[in-house]
């Protein structure tokens, strides 16, 4: 069980026993409390902290925890029905609403209900996090000399030149000195795109794509202006007509193992998306967010876009979070010339710096031995669960997945109509036209199944509906295969042919 379903269920256990104890009167210890109810010290402190945030107890140090007295009256209700005014009133002339939706990304952040097998989410599953490796590298960097003390705004030297080498590759083509070191992957994105496209300007995005940087993009007063896709990545054909039309500077691209297709951009449209944005005087922001998840039978990796990019087209954004732990939010901004002073100010102005022991932590671990094996096992172990959530899928939800065209434009198909990536950690499932997303993922919850809806991937108007089933966030082959049967429950519920 999650430590945090354990700390919401003894607080409720506590909460509801709270009335067997008078106002004032000592609840039982932290040591009976976890000997009664069988968790660890650090459950009970959480759950008492709660409590005492809920103003139902009270703690002493070096006493204990009381029920807390009773509230002599009941507080004013609050009245903010005023924000409605204040968050939509726009100043005169600015033509985009800088409102933040974020259900997309919320979906693969929560936490879901006990007995709920989550397809939705988007970090590796705990089983799969190198802990053990983590704890001794936090460990290590903690006795660094150091370590504790303020960072270069730039990020720890040995990091950013690590970072350089696996952006840039074998041939040494980055330095050291065009890496930023960045609070993860998001936190990357978020400044680059400040960086370099003024509020109101149109950006160019794939569409389908990820939902945190369509977040990001108009939380930023940005314009997102999507590209389709096919089966070799993004339309360069349309991409070239969405410059030319939008007159954007700007375009965010996965170029590998895209979310949510999970489509590998081909080797000449590599080349073309390069010449395009040279022509058009336009950014490309490559987000190389999957690069560490490859799979087993994946084939030979290309270089990033970076790599292949000497005249400062590219702005590189990647992360280790993906690949270890969604609490080493620890990634890199690599850029050329004149916009890494842009790019540097920005990250200054909206964090200083990422925490020394955090940076050393990452240090730590990627030049660790035991970072080879976990990047070793994670290919492994995402190739066993993707092949069970794609057998499974044939097993039980053929009709969705085996008919021709159902992956037109998003991906190559190995399997029927269904794209099997060779890395990442998610599959694209077109679901029959005219099927309610928000109704089948209800449906699906009451099942006892979390999934991610397709609609918040798109920028614009989809062109069907969709799902991204996560193959990472599950604790097992054997939850995926329930997983899915109960998913053909929800889309037998609504009357969804399943084959």
């Amino acid at each position: 069980m999650h430590e945090r379903s354990s700390v919401g269920e003894l607080a409720a256990i506590l909460r509801g026993g709270l009335n067997r104890y008078s106002p004032g009167e000592k609840l039982p210890s932290s040591r009976a409390l976890v000997e009664r109810h069988r968790v660890s010290p650090v459950t009970v402190s959480r759950a008492l902290a709660q409590l005492v945030a809920e103003g139902l107890v009270v703690t002493r140090p070096g006493a204990g925890a009381f029920r807390a007295e009773p509230r002599a009256e009941a507080p004013r209700p609050a009245d903010t029905s005023w924000q409605e005014i204040a968050l939509s009133a726009e100043p005169a002339g600015d033509q985009v609403p800088r409102s933040v939706d974020a259900s997309g990304v919320l979906a693969t952040l929560a936490v879901p209900a006990p007995g709920v097998i989550e397809l939705n989410g988007g970090y590796l599953h705990p089983d799969l996090q190198p802990e053990r490796a983590l704890a001794a590298a936090l460990a290590r960097a903690g006795r660094r000399p150091g370590a504790w003390g303020r960072p270069p705004v730039e990020g720890v030297p040995e990091l950013r030149a690590w970072f350089a080498r696996e952006i840039g590759g074998p041939g040494g083509v980055l330095a050291a000195s065009d890496v930023l070191v960045t609070a993860g992957g998001q936190s990357a994105l978020t400044a680059a795109l400040r960086a370099l496209a003024p509020p109101g300007a149109p950006v160019l995005v794939e569409s389908p794509t990820y939902p945190g940087m369509l977040a990001v993009a108009r939380a930023s007063g940005l314009r997102p202006v999507p590209v389709p896709m096919d089966a070799d990545g993004v339309r360069t054909d349309l991409l070239a007509d969405a410059f030319r039309a939008s007159g954007s500077r700007l375009f965010v691209s996965q170029p590998l193992f895209q979310n949510p297709t999970g489509a590998v951009l081909a080797g000449e449209r590599r080349r073309e998306v390069l010449r395009v944005a040279r022509a058009a005087g336009a950014f490309v922001v490559e987000d190389d967010f999957a690069r560490r998840l490859v799979h087993d039978d994946a084939p030979a990796l290309p270089p990033t876009l970076m790599a292949d990019d000497p005249d400062g087209t590219v702005v590189h954004v990647c992360s280790l979070t993906k690949a270890t732990s969604p609490s080493l939010r620890v990634g890199a901004l690599a850029a050329r010339g004149p916009v890494l002073d842009r790019l540097r100010a920005i990250q200054v102005v909206d964090s200083f710096f990422v925490p020394g022991p955090l940076q050393e932590t990452a240090l730590e671990l990627v030049g660790s031995p035991a970072w080879t094996r976990h990047l070793r096992l994670i290919a492994g172990e995402l190739t066993v669960r993707r092949d069970a959530l794609v057998t499974a899928l044939h097993q039980q939800l053929p009709a969705l997945v085996d008919r021709p065209g159902r992956a037109e434009g998003l991906g190559r198909s190995r399997d029927g109509g269904l794209h099997v990536p060779p890395g990442g950690y998610h599959l694209w499932l077109r679901l029959p036209d005219g099927t309610d997303e928000a109704a089948l993922i209800s449906a699906a919850s009451r099942a006892g199944v979390a999934v991610a809806a397709g609609r918040p991937y798109f920028a614009a108007e989809p062109p069907a509906p969709h799902l991204r089933l996560s193959f990472a966030s599950a604790a097992g082959t054997g939850e995926l295969v329930e997983g899915v049967r109960r998913l053909r429950a929800a889309c037998t519920e609504l009357g969804l042919e399943t084959g």
